[in-house]
């Protein structure tokens, strides 16, 4: 039995602070290319803005939706070194889970935040959104836990040979 490395709700904060860093990037893209195209600025025209905010939330759900299904991982999330699982041989979501986790952000948005928030309040550190879609998010890095002993995970090497060569 593999024992799980849950990620709490600080760790997971910051990988959406980092996430949302990317869309703001993104945004202030869309912004300059429509100031580019059409001349103006998008704060000035109220029939950009609406559009470049469409622009921005298509590309969220997709790079949100994409990564966790092929990945695991958000670039936020491969940042903090954590990645969101299902199942118990933690394989990442398929695309149509990852979907689901994405619109079920909503809910944990209409719960007052409080569906986020779960995340540091349960033992599982499952938020709401990982509940509706059966999802789980634990750290990355460090030995797992298997029948009481250690074993290196896949992401650090079991041991370098001696004599490597390597410094």
């Amino acid at each position: 039995m593999v024992e799980d490395r849950p990620a709490g709700f600080w760790i997971r904060a910051v990988a959406l602070a980092l996430d949302f860093a990317i869309f703001s990037l993104v945004q202030a893209s869309y912004g300059a290319l429509a100031h580019l195209v059409w001349g103006t600025q998008v704060q000035d025209a109220w029939t950009l803005a609406p559009t470049v905010w469409t622009f921005t939330f298509v590309f969220a759900a997709v790079y949100t939706t994409v990564l966790h299904a092929l990945f695991g991982q958000t670039i936020g999330k491969m940042i903090v070194g954590v990645h969101v699982v299902v199942g118990e041989d933690g394989a990442p979501p398929s695309f149509g889970v990852s979907i689901l986790r994405f619109v079920a952000y909503f809910a944990s948005c209409a719960t007052l935040g409080l569906g986020y928030a779960m995340a540091g309040l349960r033992h599982d550190k499952r938020a709401l959104h990982d509940l509706i879609a059966g999802t789980r998010v634990e750290r990355v890095s460090g030995p797992r836990v298997v029948d009481g002993s250690a074993e290196p995970s896949a992401e650090a090497p079991a041991s370098m040979p001696s004599g490597s060569g390597t410094s």
